[in-house]
């Protein structure tokens, strides 16, 4: 569902016209339906098998109620339906867990309005991973990856100060990323023999030494002991080439060491469709790269496209998925 006064309601209703319209795979929404009725027909499900049937007439909904929905106010953050958002991952991670759904897509939610309602987590990625951790009784490492204009990018630091990023630039760090990232291509994303880059993390990948030893002290050695395990991934590559590489072939994935390194070339080849996925978890996970794009949502002219993408992608992944089972 997301949060109920962002474009979430208005991207899903969108994205249901668009999928229903053209046969795309079913899917249902864990939401009140009163979010939607009023712009397309909807019709409540008690399991997820009952989606299949109903999709292309009306946009299925499992019943998530949000208590006095008539004081929301759509574009005005408020803790009115904090609850519901809340409840809303927790059962779609359950359901996914349980295999009952294939995968889940997170509408957009705003982390200050959750924490108001005694929310503890930075975000999404890191709840959900909390709850697959509890079901599996192991501890779990998400790996956040970006998807779009023709790029994978997974990140090896997100919402990191600069001044504070080597701190957090590990050899644990990058391997654990690394391997992440040589599955999710493998299981995920159906490449056999994934090709991986590393970004540097100075200018020119440090310039052999001369702009900062980070590349030679930390992320080649890295790099080389992942080979010897048989992960193909580069040296550290200079971060103003090595996407074009990348769109050119070379490269199945990029590793960024930074947010905005990560980030910058995937928002400017597709800022509308770029597709937000979480990577090292035992479900499908993935969500549109916006935020809840309150003013858009108050203006009534959010765009769908990131949803769009986001449900596609989630039903590649669990094509993939099936296929190595079978």
């Amino acid at each position: 569902m997301g949060d109920p006064a962002g474009c979430g309601p208005q991207i899903t209703t969108l994205a249901w016209k668009a999928l229903a319209a053209t046969g795309g795979r079913p899917f249902f929404v864990l939401g009140d339906p009163r979010l939607y009725e009023a712009e397309i027909p909807t019709r409540l499900i008690d399991t997820p098998a009952d989606a299949a049937s109903v999709f292309q007439d009306a946009l299925p909904v499992m019943a998530v109620e949000i208590d006095r929905l008539d004081a929301l106010k759509t574009g005005q953050a408020f803790s009115i339906g904090a609850e519901a958002t809340i409840n809303s991952i927790q059962r779609a991670t359950e359901l996914c867990l349980t295999g009952a759904a294939s995968g889940m897509v997170t509408n957009p939610i705003s982390k200050a309005v959750l924490y108001q309602a005694g929310f503890s987590h930075p975000g999404h990625t890191e709840f959900i991973a909390e709850l697959c951790s509890a079901h599996s009784n192991h501890a779990i490492r998400p790996v956040m990856m970006l998807v779009g204009g023709g790029l994978r990018v997974s990140l090896a630091t997100i919402h990191v100060p600069l001044m504070q990023v080597i701190e957090h630039l590990t050899p644990t760090s990058l391997t654990q990323i690394a391997n992440i990232t040589d599955t999710a291509l493998r299981r995920d994303f159906g490449i056999r023999s994934p090709r991986i880059a590393f970004t540097g993390l100075n200018p020119h990948a440090g310039e052999a030494g001369t702009i900062g030893t980070e590349e030679q002290d930390l992320i080649n050695p890295i790099a080389a002991h992942l080979r010897a395990d048989g992960i193909d991934v580069s040296d550290a590559r200079p971060a103003d080439t090595v996407f074009h590489e990348a769109l050119n072939g070379q490269y199945d994935a990029v590793i960024a060491m930074t947010h905005d390194q990560g980030l910058i070339p995937v928002k400017t080849l597709d800022m509308w469709g770029g597709v937000n996925t979480t990577l090292g978890l035992p479900i499908v996970r993935t969500s549109p790269d916006h935020g809840t794009a309150y003013d858009a949502a108050a203006k009534g002219n959010a765009r769908p496209d990131s949803l769009v993408a986001a449900i596609k992608l989630a039903q590649s992944m669990t094509e993939n998925r099936d296929r190595i089972h079978d």
